[in-house]
């Protein structure tokens, strides 16, 4: 029996008049029903996912080895550092950048512009914050719509200033005329800023999401980024100018080893 001045197992587990925002409702023994599962529609990822990526892997890797015994790289003779290439084209993951580098200055077209690309993407998660859709493409059925416009007006546009570019040279006509600051990064930077921001601002009247603005950046670099990398495999021949492909002086095609 607690004598007076000695508190109660009772007063001390539930102590009276506290300021304490919660308070401890009742102690049981044993497991709760949902221990040991997670979220309803998931899947371990050990070994479920594993199992699934080593396949794909196992797969891809037998159609590369199957491919490579009906169809030879197409290797040219061993480089001759006397004589250049031409055109000097890059490898395929990197014809984008240097078509890029044939439209601005190459600090901007080089530097800047991958940079900001690459912070883009680091801030992304921290940009868009919300949990709602987690894990779902396209997040929303406006979703799959913004996609499907914004991929649209960016092939149009990158490919109309590729074009543009190419016959009537802004940067060229204003390097006279402006420093070479002006003419070969400042106005070739603004153009592109006008490309990405305007569809940005259409969506920011139309009350978009942060979720739907992301979407709409992140397609926009996508399909950007693929048509540099068409128009610089298919389009450029000797002396890395414009031609169709089927127009190629000297019998260059890049289709030809294919």
């Amino acid at each position: 029996m607690a004598t007076p001045n000695q508190p109660t197992v009772t007063d001390e587990t539930f102590p009276k008049q506290t300021n304490k925002t919660y308070a401890l409702v009742e102690l049981m023994h044993g497991e709760g029903p949902m221990v040991g599962k997670g979220p309803d529609g998931t899947v371990f990822s050990f070994p479920v996912v594993l199992l699934i990526e080593i396949i794909l892997v196992l797969g891809v890797t037998l159609a590369v080895f199957l491919f490579s015994l009906v169809k030879n790289a197409p290797l040219e003779a061993i480089a001759n550092p006397l004589v250049t290439t031409d055109p000097a084209k890059a490898p395929w993951y990197f014809v984008g950048l240097q078509e890029l580098l044939e439209h601005m200055h190459p600090t901007v077209a080089g530097v800047l512009i991958p940079t900001c690309l690459v912070i883009f993407l680091v801030l992304l998660p921290y940009i868009d914050r919300s949990r709602a859709h987690v894990g779902v493409w396209f997040s929303t059925p406006r979703g799959k719509r913004i996609v499907v416009w914004t991929a649209l007006y960016t092939v149009i546009a990158t490919a109309a200033y590729v074009l543009l570019d190419n016959q009537f040279s802004l940067r060229e006509m204003l390097r006279d005329v402006v420093p070479v600051w002006v003419a070969q990064g400042l106005v070739p930077a603004l153009i592109i800023a006008i490309i990405v921001v305007l569809p940005a601002l259409v969506l920011r009247l139309r009350k978009a999401t942060t979720r739907e603005l992301m979407i709409a950046l992140f397609t926009i670099m996508l399909f950007s980024a693929l048509i540099f990398t068409l128009s610089g495999f298919f389009l450029r021949g000797p002396g890395f100018k414009m031609y169709l492909p089927w127009q190629m002086p000297n019998g260059y095609n890049p289709l030809d080893g294919l």
